[in-house]
């Protein structure tokens, strides 16, 4: 079952209001935070994802990598420049106010991906952020890890009156069996009034390839690949909800041709 339990999160409660307390930042760039205090939950899939999706569709993104791993930095890395998409990476509580300034220059949508700790990192990018998504698979662990972030949601909710919109995000599901463990996260999710996003990431070895090789989704070739249409769809049906959540607030998005980006790959009939 997952415990909401609101001690230990007074100390990054007070964090998040002296950051909200400051003066008014730039907010016409959307702030997405995908956290999880587990590591493995999803979370730079779920980034990759919703950053391939973006780009396709002409929205300018950057990256905010809290990642002590640096995934995506490694990936931005060897993917070389691409046109619309940047990376910051080696962030700290310290310096991610400012690492946030920078990217929303030359951004549309903004995207925090956080290292899996309860940490003051994470408190400070919560504060920033207009929507937290928190990437869930069907385990107690993995559950439990979403619960310490979904705890500071709520202690800062009814202690603080500050209200973050935020979500749950069902990651790495299994594509056949739906597992004992996941319908218990979903029936104590649904008790608690906990907004679950209506797309669950399916476990798919294509989302892996996209990391490793490194390409964005639309790109792998489909010859290549089993069920890349279907990842495709799960993608698209992923963005669009995160994009009825949090609408772009900047008008003069360029086209997806402008871009310099491909439309998405099709198996061939």
């Amino acid at each position: 079952m997952i415990m909401l339990n609101p001690g230990g999160e007074a100390a990054r409660s007070r964090q998040v209001r002296r950051k909200l307390a400051k003066p008014a930042e730039d907010r016409t760039v959307p702030v997405i935070t995908f956290a999880n205090t587990k590591g493995g939950a999803g979370k730079t899939t779920a980034v990759l994802l919703l950053t391939t999706e973006l780009l396709r569709r002409g929205y300018r993104v950057g990256i905010i990598d809290c990642d002590p791993q640096h995934w995506i930095s490694r990936w931005c890395e060897r993917r070389g420049d691409l046109a619309n998409l940047s990376c910051s990476g080696y962030v700290t509580a310290a310096s991610i106010q400012r690492q946030l300034t920078r990217a929303k220059l030359d951004a549309d949508y903004v995207i925090i991906d956080l290292p899996g700790a309860c940490s003051q990192l994470m408190a400070t990018a919560i504060g920033h952020s207009n929507h937290i998504i928190v990437p869930i698979q069907g385990c107690t662990m993995d559950a439990q890890g979403g619960a310490q972030v979904l705890n500071l949601l709520r202690y800062l909710d009814e202690r603080g009156g500050i209200q973050i919109p935020h979500s749950v995000l069902l990651s790495r599901v299994n594509p056949i069996v739906t597992t004992r463990a996941l319908q218990a996260v979903k029936r104590a999710l649904a008790t608690q009034r906990v907004n679950v996003l209506d797309t669950p990431i399916i476990e798919r070895s294509v989302y892996r390839d996209m990391v490793d090789a490194p390409v964005l989704l639309h790109e792998m070739p489909s010859g290549r690949v089993s069920n890349l249409e279907k990842a495709i769809r799960n993608a698209e049906s992923f963005a669009e909800e995160v994009l009825r959540l949090v609408p772009v607030l900047r008008t003069g998005v360029s086209p997806v041709r402008q871009a310099g980006l491909p439309d998405p790959v099709r198996s061939a009939a």
